[in-house]
């Protein structure tokens, strides 16, 4: 693979956006990838936004995504979609997780969670959108909704030869191996 593959990994602070994206890089480098990550916290642990981008291919010079760029966006919230939709390439795919959490100033009363977000999407990209929240909670936790994306993620992308399990198996703790990997084979069903 000579061409350059970029993906971009939104969403809210304690989503597991930087998780999934550690398997993500861990599982490309794995396959011989050259690959570079960059990711911005914000105010992640006060319900900021989280951003991760992942670059990989033969060689890759820089890990930063440009504004067009994106080949596939993962949005694990779906107004983080709307805000990084200008990123993503005409021909771009984006993986949306049909989940609100309202930020500071919709909390506040101050602002209103924007509607019609996922009409707007629709129109303007290919999108998959589906609720991550609820397949890992019928998995046995909720907290496994990263993993059900970049199971998804994955598909998107048509990246073959990768041990996804193992990747997974290498960043989360040994007691939740097991639903990962299932969230993982969910998200990929998809």
């Amino acid at each position: 693979m000579s061409e350059v593959k970029n993906i971009l990994l939104v969403g809210v602070g304690g989503q597991g956006t930087i998780l999934a994206s550690k398997i993500l890089t861990e599982g490309l480098v794995d396959a011989g990838y050259e690959v570079k990550m960059s990711e911005i916290h914000g105010m992640s642990q006060r319900g900021g936004n989280v951003s991760t981008q992942v670059r990989y291919g033969e060689k890759v010079y820089s890990p930063i995504v440009g504004v067009g760029e994106a080949d596939v966006i993962v949005a694990f919230e779906k107004m983080e979609a709307l805000r990084w939709l200008e990123y993503l390439k005409p021909d771009g795919k984006m993986v949306i997780n049909d989940f609100e959490i309202p930020s500071a100033p919709i909390l506040m009363g101050v602002a209103e969670y924007p509607e019609g977000i996922l009409e707007i999407l629709n129109e303007k990209a290919d999108t998959l959108v589906f609720k991550a929240g609820e397949i890992a909670e019928s998995l046995g936790t909720g907290k496994a909704m990263n993993i059900v994306l970049l199971g998804a993620l994955v598909k998107a992308m048509k990246v073959e030869g990768v041990d996804w399990h193992k990747a997974i198996r290498n960043n989360v703790k040994e007691k939740f191996i097991d639903v990962n990997i299932k969230a993982f084979e969910a998200g990929y069903a998809l």
